[in-house]
């Protein structure tokens, strides 16, 4: 279709009757695509994604099931119950841009009942199987996208069943410039599988990054990568091996002859030298480049006390990465002798990818959580190399995978257990999990649901800023929590404000404290007007914030715009000034210096 008919049918589409409005706007949609490139596929509809139109998700802590360690400085680690997609908008708000490094092993989408998609498993021959796949992946890299830091990176575990689409889907999302490499891991060593059919022992591991600022890191060198560095003539710098000096792309500004000590020229290769003329005279003159005997070929010399660690490769095998059968073993350990989740990955695995992707103090995030190894690799690698790593997992509680695979199998790692063959393995006790589920407030903003969403986020907060201590007083007066809550570790400090007529009330409190750090001063408001002129007089100890302006925002980057009647999309952040009733009005305040509020 050429583009004077495109834009014919737009018109004709326009005014014809008998549509509604969100079918002529899908309608339209379709024709103004122009996509000359990609990956196609029909958008399939979740049961999650329409809940999303009428109510929101927070973050509920189930209190009794947090473990806290001993060491106030301890990493706080998250795991949160619930669909992935309710999670990742509720991270959009609390970790957007903060996440280091992401990795996934979602389902591989075989026809084997691995992956359900609207409540039912996708089998082979559902003719929308890879269309169902994609919408569900595609919602949820989005979003992760989001969640990366700048210098963030996202593994993606994956077989042949969605492999080539996965690629694709990601060089849309990411940007084919960040794709970082298509890693094979061999995840067994036995023979499996059928004569005349070839055994498959590896899966893929898709590497993007969110932008140019990602570094990958170096793996750490062993003995066996040192062999190949010798001295065979004494250098006092000590071992070297020989390295390239042509270069790798064509540069013709590096194109020149080069002459070796006794006269004689080397022409220059096709692409170039690696450095300029004069960098090459001086690394002749140190003897960091050298000859062979009849100067026909030019040596670099890499010297052993130079290099820190080691490229990673595409392959990954051994004894050093481990196996699903190691896998099972791992937990075949904690679990008493069985294993309670049939694909787990091991966690040496997930140590290489914390250890190329992040640095000792990354944000990790696992949102298909499975058996919880990434945790439990996160705490391995911590006590390693005394890292402050954090983790967030999120899993849904299908089979009771939660509560009795993923949460136990850190409890007992964090704890502490004993093998089947009797042996006392030691708890990593210098590590804090919190376990959330996810909950709804309705999505309709107005003035008791925006209320209701304020007071449903202080989990929301509290991960947010990494602070969950929580005080019951505030500069000397002690709080009532419906009106407002204050949580304080020493290094953090937030205060929420659930209700505005106390606005003034706490800036007297604040103006009488000594500064000790600015406080994360959350407070309600009807609109987005954050109390900045209430607060103009402590403006050098505060840092305030309007609530739930910021949430509803954080969400509506992610979510769907709101239905009205089922058609036309509704405003979700509409902030129409509403008058506060009397009775609110006298329900908070403060009392004198060791009353009760």
């Amino acid at each position: 279709m050429n583009n004077n008919d495109r834009i014919n049918l737009i018109h004709r589409i326009s005014q014809l009757e008998g549509l509604t409005d969100r079918e002529r706007s899908a309608l339209l949609g379709l024709l103004r695509a122009d996509k000359a490139y990609g990956l196609v596929w029909e958008d399939k509809p979740e049961k999650v994604e329409d809940k999303m139109q009428e109510e929101l998700p927070v973050l509920k802590e189930v209190k009794e099931r947090a473990l806290i360690s001993k060491d106030k400085d301890a990493p706080n680690h998250i795991l949160i119950e619930g669909d992935n997609l309710e999670a990742l908008t509720t991270l959009a708000y609390t970790h957007a841009g903060k996440i280091d490094v992401i990795y996934i092993d979602p389902p591989y989408n075989t026809g084997n009942k691995d992956f359900v998609y609207n409540d039912s498993f996708v089998d082979r021959e559902d003719t929308y199987r890879h269309s169902k796949w994609l919408s569900f992946m595609s919602r949820r890299l989005r979003i992760a996208k989001q969640l990366l830091s700048d210098k963030g990176v996202i593994f993606i575990s994956i077989d042949d069943n969605e492999q080539a689409q996965l690629k694709l889907l990601c060089d849309e999302v990411f940007g084919e410039d960040n794709f970082v490499s298509n890693v094979i891991w061999q995840h067994s060593i036995q023979p499996k599988g059928y004569l005349g059919t070839f055994s498959v022992h590896h899966n893929y591991t898709l590497i993007y990054k969110k932008t140019d600022s990602f570094i990958l890191g170096n793996m750490e060198r062993t003995e066996e990568d040192n062999k190949a560095y010798k001295n065979p003539d004494n250098d006092p710098k000590g071992k070297w091996r020989s390295g390239d000096v042509r270069n790798a792309l064509y540069r013709p500004n590096l194109i020149f002859d080069i002459e070796t000590p006794s006269g004689k020229i080397i022409h220059a290769p096709e692409k170039g030298w690696r450095w300029s003329k004069e960098t090459i005279k001086n690394k002749i003159r140190t003897g960091e480049i050298i000859f062979n005997k009849d100067e026909t070929n030019i040596i670099r010399k890499i010297y052993l006390n130079s290099v820190e660690g080691r490229c990673p490769e595409t392959i990954w095998f051994g004894k050093d990465i481990g196996t699903t059968r190691e896998a099972n073993s791992e937990l075949k350990e904690i679990f008493d002798g069985k294993s309670p989740f049939d694909t787990p990955k091991p966690s040496k695995l997930l140590k290489r990818i914390m250890q190329i992707g992040g640095h000792k103090n990354s944000t990790i995030l696992d949102f298909f959580a499975g058996s919880g190894t990434t945790l439990h690799a996160t705490m391995q690698l911590n006590a390693e190399d005394g890292g402050h790593r954090q983790c967030i997992l999120v899993t849904n509680n299908e089979n009771g995978i939660c509560e009795n695979v993923t949460y136990e199998r850190n409890k007992r790692v964090i704890q502490g257990y004993t093998t089947p063959k009797g042996e006392q393995v030691a708890g990593l006790t210098d590590n804090s999990l919190r376990y959330y589920k996810t909950a709804f407030v309705p999505r309709e903003p107005n003035n008791r649901n925006k209320r209701d969403l304020v007071a449903a986020a202080t989990d929301l907060l509290c991960i947010k800023n990494d602070v969950y201590r929580e005080q019951p007083s505030f500069g000397g007066r002690r709080l009532k929590p419906a009106a407002a809550r204050y949580f304080d570790d020493g290094r953090t400090q937030m205060l929420i404000i659930y209700n505005e007529l106390t606005v003034d009330a706490f800036v007297r409190v604040i103006a009488g404290m000594e500064a000790g750090g600015r406080i994360k001063v959350y407070v309600f408001s009807n609109n987005r007007y954050a109390y900045a002129d209430n607060f103009e007089s402590v403006a050098d100890k505060v840092e305030v914030c309007a609530l739930p302006a910021a949430i509803y925002d954080a969400y509506q980057k992610v979510l769907k715009p709101r239905k009205r009647n089922g058609n036309a999309p509704a405003a979700d952040t509409p902030f129409v000034e509403e008058t506060t009733t009397e009775a609110e009005q006298g329900t908070f305040h403060f009392m004198e210096e060791g009353g009760e509020a």
